[in-house]
């Protein structure tokens, strides 16, 4: 996509230099607002999200980032070859220094406190190997019981896919890709400059070839030389039960061709769960609050409790006070790993009737004077403890 010209920051919305936790949270914000999942049928909101897509995996990956902040777009090119690669320190190898102050070789200098990284003989790696392809990273939300149970999904992505008419070779049936005239297929080119400290001697990629010692002179005419095609595919994945929200699930060889035979990137999908109208999550335990009546809670009772399993089975004791919370064994989250479940924890508040009439309010004034205050442990213990302070 070096093509795209818009700066990847702004589509990001985030300024130059920030951090891996702002550029995170800038994809993850934007992944809500385009998701095709959230925009059903909205073909602008694809090709934004294809755009978010491709900053984030490039400002992600701190290599490329490096490169594109200091090189634009030709640093992330599929083809771009790092000039340090010749020499690992500033783009400066291959032949390194000459000349230098007196009879001291600058290379040899440098060479001294650099591991030989000035020092001539060294060949510069070009990018004419096998090159693992581009990963590609999504995000997908899930509802509360999908990401407990586990289930089935697809996602449609655009990925660059090796040439059918090619094979990814780039050139035309019946042709191949031909030694660079300019570098005469080393892929770099070296240039001297003389200055007041001696003659300074560097290696770069060839432009003419991209630093691959070969140019497609005759180009298939479907890929135009590329040897590479973007296409939509679609994805069909499993979601592992108890996946919770922040993990991420990786699709092996399902990201960006590679080249020259090279493997394909990866998927990485980043798993985001919807909040549920009644229970909540905790690792693997699941909570929620209850309603009770009064003579629930001071008659005690057996109470339905949902659950993910569906309707359950809850003994209140005697006597439970508001708040109180009951442990359900084994009702919670499935691990992940495969191995047990969490728990579910039930509290349970004590509703209060409203707006009763004159016999009800009759028979609970009738009730309250039958009642002693040793029966309220609480109301009890509160009132001695103020006894106690004015006595004292």
């Amino acid at each position: 996509m070096a093509e795209q010209k818009r700066d990847l920051y702004q589509v990001l919305e985030i300024p130059k230099g920030a951090s891996e936790e702002e550029i995170r949270k800038a994809y993850r914000k934007l992944a809500k607002k385009y998701h095709p999942d959230l925009n059903p049928g909205n073909k602008a909101a694809e090709e934004k999200m294809k755009e978010v897509n491709y900053a984030y995996e490039i400002l992600s990956n701190s290599e490329k980032k490096a490169r594109y902040d200091q090189f634009g777009f030709a640093g992330i090119d599929p083809s771009y070859q790092d000039p340090s690669a010749a020499g690992g320190f500033g783009g400066f190898g291959g032949g390194g220094f000459s000349g230098g102050f007196g009879d001291v070789d600058l290379g040899d200098l440098f060479g001294s406190f650099f591991g030989g990284s000035f020092g001539g003989g060294q060949t510069q790696q070009r990018r004419t190997g096998p090159q693992k392809g581009g990963n590609i990273r999504v995000t997908m939300q899930l509802s509360f019981e999908e990401a407990a149970f586990g289930c089935e999904k697809k996602i449609s992505i655009s990925r660059n896919e090796n040439c059918s008419a090619c094979h990814g070779t780039g050139s035309e049936k019946g042709y191949d890709a031909e030694t660079c005239p300019v570098c005469h297929g080393t892929g770099q080119v070296k240039s001297t400059q003389r200055s007041m400290l001696g003659v300074f001697s560097t290696v770069s990629p060839c432009q003419n070839c991209r630093g691959t010692g070969k140019v497609i002179a005759h180009p298939c005419q479907t890929c135009h030389g590329a040897g590479q095609v973007k296409n939509t595919a679609t994805v069909s994945f499993k979601i592992p039960s108890g996946i919770d929200s922040g993990q991420t699930i990786s699709l092996r060889g399902e990201g960006h061709a590679g080249k020259s035979g090279g493997p394909a990137g990866d998927i990485y999908i980043e798993i985001q769960i919807k909040p549920h109208k009644v229970f909540q999550r905790r690792g693997q335990d699941v909570h929620l609050e209850m309603p009770i009546t009064f003579v629930q809670a001071a008659l005690g009772a057996q109470v339905s409790v949902p659950s993910l399993d569906g309707t359950a089975q809850l003994t209140i004791p005697e006597g439970t006070q508001t708040g109180a919370v009951f442990r359900m064994r084994g009702a919670g989250i499935p691990n992940v790993s495969g191995k047990g479940r969490g728990d579910q924890y039930v509290k349970v508040n004590i509703e209060i009737p409203k707006n009763l009439n004159i016999p009800q309010k009759e028979v609970l004034k009738k009730f309250e004077s039958m009642v002693g205050d040793n029966q309220y442990e609480a109301k009890k213990s509160f009132f001695d403890k103020v006894k106690d302070f004015f006595t004292q």
